[in-house]
């Protein structure tokens, strides 16, 4: 038989083109997948991307004026952050069981603190001593504190005499303020009616809250409770508005005070709530001296021991509102070798986790703890619970 051309053949140019446009076909189905995974590729990184710098930004801000675990309705933020914070805190704490700090810790050469810096200030209540140690890593917070609260002497301490941002350590103050200017003429049944003003004034500086409500109307005592335990700006607030008319006349309040515990040269307050103010400082024997004096008065005092607390029956809130203080609570199951009584804690981003304390040991010895700028809620109550526990006793 003779080959056939298929060239010639009209059959197989036939097939021929349709094969060729196929192929063209199938090129630019290629092509047009190729671009949509291009341009898919595309808009993922520059969503990663800008998601990347919002964040980078964010973080190089100022902090917001959000308070905390200490303010404990804003810190931790969930269950899981806290129990992580918890289980590492726990991790230290058992390294530090039966651990002598001292041994990890640096002392003055010949066992005594420097305070010439400071000859004028609030460290004239508390005097150092000998025996007075200089902490080093065992503590995790920057600054601490231990003091006699009664000896007035400096058991232990770590860049104790820098100033610090005291954030809701402020409410010791605020507390110890409203009391004093009260007197005995206080009328812990009394109503205060929240205002717009104030739940507005909380929203905007993302304060941490008691939880009143607008024109709720709340008794004096809620108002004392509520500041100290969940660290109520609400409470603090109303406070400072029931026992002043503003919080601008109860802050004049608040420095006077200052004064007569002879710290003005040292600390100076902006507000009642403690939001970050560059102009809102102290340092932690100022703490100490306010707390001090917070514990001997007796209203003060019990609020400041009070583990739990139901507010009064309102509209709004028919069974009250139950509120904790989260570090008394946290710390209560803790060996210190004694009882934390007093405590109030604090948070904002410029000042850390931060807390002051009122101890008792076994023998009825009394102290009180200061720490600021700790990098987690456990790890600022693991430091009171170090320091109590190794150096009260000390004399």
């Amino acid at each position: 038989m003779d080959n056939i051309n298929k060239e010639d053949d009209p059959h197989w140019l036939q097939v021929l083109e349709k094969k060729q446009q196929m192929r063209k076909k199938r090129k630019r189905q290629v092509f047009f997948q190729k671009l949509l995974i291009l341009a898919f590729v595309l808009a993922a990184g520059s969503t990663v991307f800008f998601f990347v710098m919002e964040n980078g930004k964010k973080a190089s801000q100022p902090g917001s004026n959000t308070q905390q675990l200490a303010d404990t309705q804003k810190q931790p933020s969930s269950a899981d952050s806290e129990k992580t914070d918890q289980t590492f805190a726990d991790q230290d704490q058992t390294k530090a069981d039966g651990a002598d700090l001292e041994e990890t810790d640096t002392e003055e050469p010949d066992g005594q603190k420097e305070d010439s810096d400071y000859a004028d200030d609030s460290t004239q209540a508390f005097q150092y001593i000998e025996k007075t140690r200089t902490l080093g890593g065992g503590i995790a917070s920057n600054h601490a504190v231990l003091v006699d609260a009664v000896g007035g002497t400096v058991l232990a301490c770590k860049n104790e005499k820098d100033r610090i941002v005291p954030a809701s350590m402020t409410k010791v103050l605020t507390l110890l303020t409203a009391v004093d200017k009260l007197g005995d003429t206080i009328d812990l049944d009394d109503k205060f009616k929240i205002t717009v003003e104030i739940t507005d004034y909380c929203y905007l500086n993302e304060c941490s809250v008691a939880g009143f409500d607008r024109d709720e109307k709340v008794t004096v005592r809620d108002l004392l409770y509520g500041t100290i335990l969940p660290s109520g700006a609400d409470a603090s607030l109303g406070l400072a508005e029931y026992t002043a008319g503003s919080q601008e006349a109860f802050v004049e309040l608040m420095n006077a005070k200052l004064e007569d515990l002879g710290l003005s040269d040292t600390a100076h307050f902006t507000n009642c709530t403690g939001i970050y103010d560059e102009d809102h400082y102290c340092t932690l024997f100022d703490l100490a001296v306010i707390m001090k004096a917070a514990v001997q008065n007796d209203l003060c005092r019990e609020v400041l021991s009070a583990r739990t607390y139901t507010t009064s029956k309102t509209k709004q809130h028919p069974d009250g509102i139950l509120i904790s203080n989260w570090f008394l609570r946290r710390i209560e199951d803790k060996d210190t070798g004694g009882e934390v009584a007093c405590a109030k804690t604090g948070y904002v981003q410029e000042a850390g986790n931060c807390a002051v304390s009122y101890g008792i040991d076994k023998k009825d010895r009394e102290y009180i703890c200061v720490t600021a700028d700790a990098p987690g809620t456990w790890k600022c109550i693991y430091d009171h619970v170090k320091l109590y526990k190794r150096f009260s006793g000390r004399k």
